[in-house]
C-alpha cells in the first residue's frame, strides 16, 4: 500500500450506497481507552457497567495485555445499531471513524514529532468507494474529528508498547498489576474510585489546577493515569512524589 500523501480519494457512505450499513455486521471491533470513555459518556452509564454490557475481553495483538471488542448482537451487528443507523453515531469508536483510510506512525524519528502515514483501504462490500465525493486526509481528519482520536491513539500506543514488555512478569495472566492497568485504561469510572479510596492524588506533588482537572474530567484522570502506570510499572519519572 501507498501512503496517500496530499492525494485525494473519493468516498462517501449514506442511505443510498446499496452497502448500506453492511460494514456494522460481521465486524470485530476493537475498543481503546478513548472510545470506552466517549461512549460510556454519550450513554450516561459507568465505565464497568459500559463493559460489562458491551465489551467482550479477548486476545489482540499484545500478547501481554488484553483488548477489548464490541459486543456483537444476536444478529452479529453492532449492538448500537439501529434501522436508521448508528445510535451513537456523534460517539462512535474511531475505527469507525477513521475508514476508508488506515493510519500508520513511525516512531523512529529520533526528533520532533512521530510521522503518520494515511493508507487508502478498499473492501470489496463497499460501494462507497464508487461515489464522486473528493477528498484529502486532511479534509477527511478534520470532517470525522480525528484529530483527537488521534492524539489519544499516540498516548495509548506509548502504554501499549511498554505493556508489551511484560512489566508483570512473573505474576501471569491477570495478576495484580495487571488487573491495575486495565483498571486504569478501560475502566476510568472505577479508577477514580481507586484514587479517591486510597488518596493517590495525596502522594504526588501536582499544580492544583490538574488535581481538580483529574477529580473531575475523565480524560485528565486518564492521563494521570498513565503517568502514574509509568511510575509504578517502570519507575519512569513521569509525577514527582511528596516528601514524607
Amino acid at each position: 500500500m501507498v501512503p496517500l500523501g496530499k492525494d485525494p480519494f473519493t468516498f462517501a457512505c449514506h442511505p443510498g450506497v446499496s452497502c448500506w450499513l453492511t460494514c456494522c455486521r460481521n465486524v470485530d471491533m476493537l475498543l481503546y481507552p478513548y472510545d470506552i470513555i466517549l461512549l460510556k459518556t454519550h450513554l450516561n452509564i459507568r465505565s464497568d457497567a459500559f463493559l460489562e454490557r458491551y465489551v467482550n475481553v479477548a486476545r489482540g495483538p499484545n500478547p501481554s495485555f488484553p483488548s477489548l471488542m464490541m459486543k456483537m448482537n444476536e444478529f452479529n451487528a453492532c449492538t448500537f445499531l439501529a434501522k436508521e443507523g448508528c445510535t451513537v453515531y456523534e460517539s462512535r469508536p474511531s475505527a469507525c471513524r477513521m475508514y476508508p483510510l488506515e493510519r500508520a506512525v513511525d516512531r523512529t524519528a529520533t526528533k520532533g514529532r512521530a510521522d503518520e502515514f494515511y493508507f487508502l483501504t478498499n473492501h470489496d462490500y463497499c460501494k462507497g468507494h464508487a461515489e464522486d465525493k473528493k477528498w484529502t486526509v486532511k479534509e477527511w481528519l478534520r470532517d470525522q474529528k480525528l484529530m483527537i482520536h488521534n492524539s489519544h491513539a499516540d498516548r495509548w500506543a506509548e502504554m501499549d508498547t511498554m505493556f508489551a514488555t511484560n512489566p508483570w512478569a512473573g505474576e501471569g495472566a491477570a495478576g495484580p498489576r495487571q488487573k491495575l492497568a486495565f483498571l486504569v485504561c478501560y475502566n476510568i469510572d472505577g479508577f477514580r474510585d481507586y484514587v479517591r479510596d486510597k488518596n493517590i492524588l495525596a502522594e504526588f506533588k501536582m499544580p492544583a489546577t490538574r488535581i481538580r482537572a483529574i477529580e473531575q474530567d475523565d480524560l485528565s484522570l486518564l492521563s494521570f493515569g498513565y503517568d502514574w502506570l509509568q511510575l509504578v510499572l517502570t519507575g519512569a519519572p513521569t509525577l514527582k512524589r511528596r516528601k514524607r
